[in-house]
């Protein structure tokens, strides 16, 4: 007996008949026809091979096979009930989730601290995940439902995925405290003069910061990439390398050494960041909380 080829409503005619102790008051019940509700005992009758019901006067007495699916058929009912009620509605205090956010290891230092603060007494039951962010697949990874949300920079991606500008930060330089030639001021010349730390999760290429250097028509020695930029704050704290990285990012990580934090000398647009999500889950409730509360924890950190 395959599910799929079974009317459900069949059970919903059983349980009526069951609880009233009729055709007449169950038809009342569902607000059916009394030939229709026969008739729908009759198809599940030979379904299951069964009379389920004897006439007794003018009660339907239920047959053992009846009594022993009738709590079974009314949990299901009332589970699958529940189940439509919750639907369109969302409850961060009660729900039992876990949302995927997608971001750089960078992104992780200025939202995921804030983030677990925020919908940490209001939603406890909801979980947390950050993964990498593969921008090959994000969009098929955001449709999918594999991920929940990302953050990155601008990227090149269809309609169907919706993106909304998050922020734009300046670029700032980290050079040691006692650094020989970075004096509390930088300028160009000695920027490029220097050797740097490329803080990148790619293996090859160059930063933000590279792009501006090379419409300018000049480059920069990398002395060392690495991909985490608490690592890189404390290289630049016992060497003489630079390290340029977005302001919010050096706040933080400049917590546990003590660098100067030097404006970068050129000129170029804030970098800026978006957050991103499927159109699919536009108007899905929960969807719609996470985004609030990741927005509400990015904006708190700008503010």
């Amino acid at each position: 007996m395959q599910l799929s080829r079974i009317d459900l409503n069949l059970f919903t005619v059983f349980d009526a008949i069951y609880r009233e102790g009729g055709i007449t008051p169950a038809s009342r019940r569902l607000h059916l026809s009394q030939p229709a509700v026969s008739h729908a005992l009759g198809r599940l009758r030979e379904l299951l091979n069964d009379p389920l019901f004897e006439r007794r006067g003018h009660e339907m007495i239920p047959t053992p096979l009846a009594r022993s699916l009738a709590d079974s058929i009314a949990s299901s009912l009332g589970n699958l009930e529940q189940m439509l009620q919750r639907v369109g509605h969302f409850e961060p205090g009660t729900a039992q989730r876990c949302f995927t956010i997608a971001a750089r290891e960078s992104h992780e230092l200025t939202f995921l601290p804030a983030l677990m603060n925020r919908i940490g007494t209001e939603a406890s039951h909801i979980d947390i995940a950050s993964v990498r962010i593969d921008r090959r697949d994000l969009e098929e990874d955001l449709q999918s439902g594999e991920i929940d949300l990302a953050i990155d920079v601008a990227l090149p991606l269809s309609n169907d995925v919706r993106r909304e500008r998050i922020g734009a930060e300046p670029l700032v330089v980290l050079a040691r405290a006692d650094h020989p030639v970075v004096q509390g001021k930088l300028d160009l010349e000695t920027y490029t003069a220097l050797s740097h730390i490329l803080i990148t999760g790619r293996r090859r290429g160059g930063g933000y910061e590279d792009g501006a250097l090379a419409r300018l028509g000049l480059s920069r020695h990398i002395k060392m990439r690495c991909q985490d930029h608490a690592a890189a704050s404390q290289v630049v704290s016992r060497s003489e390398l630079l390290a340029t990285m977005t302001r919010s990012q050096a706040l933080i990580v400049n917590r546990s050494t003590d660098n100067q934090l030097l404006p970068f000398p050129v000129e170029v647009p804030p970098l800026e960041s978006f957050l991103y999500w499927h159109s699919n889950v536009d108007e899905d409730p929960a969807s719609q909380w996470f985004r609030a509360q990741v927005k509400g924890c990015l904006a708190d950190r700008s503010g």
